[in-house]
């Protein structure tokens, strides 16, 4: 009996054993959640805190008062990390020197490839020198080597070498490569930026060169930066939040800080006009319908004030009446009751004041003329029983030739081009070749040829596609004069064709973007790591004028 009595002994004390280690380490697991929720809440504030104006001034103060301390030339050139909290891994450059030059850097680290660039100036050639220098290499000893060229070819090389500043990401420093570039291959001459690589935590922008190696990590308060807007007065604009817009001068200073007015937060895509304001696509949060992503709106960046451009819901208010009521709002996650019945996704401005919608619910490419004067419906592109039965379903230029309408396409591009008749252009997109639409379940997106109605990126049997369109608005018509398969993605993604002619490409559900050849042949691709769920955009920007010469 004793026997039995120590065997439950010891099987008593083996499960206590057991639930005592189980809840050591669950209490384990539950402060180290508990630590990294603190953490990314402090990382959160601190950017937050880096878009006021109260703190870009401050920084600048202390940048000058620090540099101005004594005098800077080649020999004592002064350099800071990342003075203004907007790109972790730039290093402000200053310095005088006594001949007028320009400057050239390269950045060298163990393991990694040189990254060389010239530096913008006000001058080619001048005396005092201040830049940013971009590529380093986070964590690990960088040299950088200044080289100084005067007018007459003369140049002199300066070296530093430089501590690289730890990522606030937890993002690749090289990306992985599914197919590498031949040796040689123009892959232009520019940085990819990721837009959107969306995160629970901390969101950032990301510069990668072509050879996937990360040179800069742009910080924003939260949701993402759309594309990038340069303006005549030097000025990098973007996106920071839902709310916010910003303009950086080359240095990373935030120069201009904008809230937009009133219930409207922006979403997708923005665009400069002729005046150097910016035209959004937006939601007003006030409306009693809960209708969302149906909105354009105009930033003045004089003045900061919004002003409404266009309510699709009253232009369009025929079809959005016989649309079911449902939706998501992933601009703003903790809304509900949402209608997005149209949901635009990209905005291109034309010289004569008209411009071009991609509508992602209805699969239409939409054109308004007259956009900040009075609106009204030019026409529309796309599978037009998806509006039978409205007033609007006579307003679709017709198709020129047998091939498909898009599904949900995004990143539509207009393309003006000298050797065209007048009344014609080019547009070109990244076709999602997908067909849903939450408003219309019971449409039947099969009548559009070789769509697929996959939800899922993994699905083997469906493709998106690039495509280039021929418009012809004297004609009314419209033909695809270039297509090529992509790795499939229902939703999100774009296209870019660079100045080398290549296709630039971004399957953002699959975390997969590369270069093709004008004929759809895969030069390049890169694989990067979702946060959640995809990666926006990803466009290529030579950043000449800007940070570059």
């Amino acid at each position: 009996m004793s026997g039995k009595r120590t065997a439950v002994r010891i099987v008593s004390a083996a499960v206590a054993l057991v639930i005592a280690v189980g809840l050591c380490l669950l209490s384990y697991d539950n402060v180290d959640a508990s630590i990294k929720q603190h953490r990314i809440e402090r990382l959160n504030a601190q950017i937050a805190n880096v878009y006021t104006a109260e703190y870009q001034q401050m920084a600048e103060e202390k940048l000058v008062k620090a540099r101005d301390a004594k005098e800077r030339t080649v020999d004592d050139i002064y350099v800071q990390d990342n003075p203004y909290g907007t790109n972790t891994t730039s290093l402000y450059v200053y310095f005088n020197s006594q001949y007028e030059t320009k400057v050239t850097y390269t950045v060298s680290a163990d393991g990694y490839p040189d990254f060389t660039a010239t530096a913008y100036q006000d001058k080619e050639y001048q005396t005092e020198h201040e830049f940013l220098v971009l590529g380093l290499i986070p964590g690990v000893e960088n040299t950088i080597k200044f080289t100084l060229t005067d007018d007459n070819g003369l140049s002199l090389d300066y070296t530093i070498t430089h501590q690289g500043p730890k990522l606030l990401g937890t993002e690749a420093v090289t990306l992985e490569q599914t197919v590498s570039a031949k040796d040689g291959e123009d892959l232009g001459n520019g940085l990819y930026a990721i837009l959107g690589n969306d995160s629970n935590e901390q969101d950032f922008m990301y510069y990668y060169d072509t050879n996937g190696v990360l040179r800069g990590e742009v910080p924003v308060k939260y949701y993402r930066s759309h594309r990038l807007l340069f303006d005549d007065d030097g000025l990098m604009w973007f996106s920071a939040s839902t709310h916010t817009m910003v303009g950086m001068n080359r240095l990373g200073k935030l120069e201009k800080i904008y809230d937009l007015d009133g219930d409207f937060i922006l979403h997708h895509d923005y665009a400069l006009d002729a005046d150097g304001n910016i035209v959004l696509l937006a939601t007003d949060l006030s409306r009693s319908d809960h209708a969302v992503q149906d909105q354009v709106v105009k930033l003045d960046t004089s003045t900061g004030k919004t002003t409404l451009l266009v309510d699709f819901g009253e232009m369009f208010a025929d079809y959005k009446s016989t649309t079911d009521h449902s939706g998501i709002d992933e601009s703003d996650p903790t809304a509900t009751n949402r209608w997005d019945w149209l949901h635009c996704n990209t905005i291109q401005l034309l010289p004569d004041g008209s411009a071009l919608f991609s509508a992602r619910e209805t699969s239409t490419i939409i054109k308004v003329n007259d956009l900040e004067g009075t609106p009204t419906l030019a026409y529309m592109i796309g599978e037009s029983s998806v509006w039978d039965g409205t007033s609007y379903a006579d307003s679709f230029l017709t198709k020129d030739g047998d091939f498909g309408d898009t599904g949900g396409q995004h990143s539509i591009t207009y393309v003006a081009d000298d050797s065209l008749a007048d009344g014609q252009y080019y547009i070109y997109m990244f076709d999602n070749n997908f067909g849903y639409a939450m408003t219309r379940p019971d449409f039947d997106w099969t009548v559009i040829s070789g769509i697929s109605t996959a939800q899922s990126s993994k699905d083997k049997d469906s493709n998106s596609q690039y495509r280039k369109y021929l418009v012809d608005e004297k004609a009314g018509t419209y033909k695809e004069v270039t297509s090529f398969d992509v790795p499939y993605s229902p939703y999100v993604s774009s296209a870019q064709v660079l100045s080398n002619g290549n296709v630039l490409i971004d399957s953002g559900m699959q975390g997969l973007f590369g270069q093709y050849s004008a004929d759809g042949d895969l030069l390049v691709q890169y694989k990067m790591e979702l946060n959640t769920a995809y990666i926006y955009r990803v466009y290529q920007y030579d950043f000449k004028g800007f940070y570059f010469a």
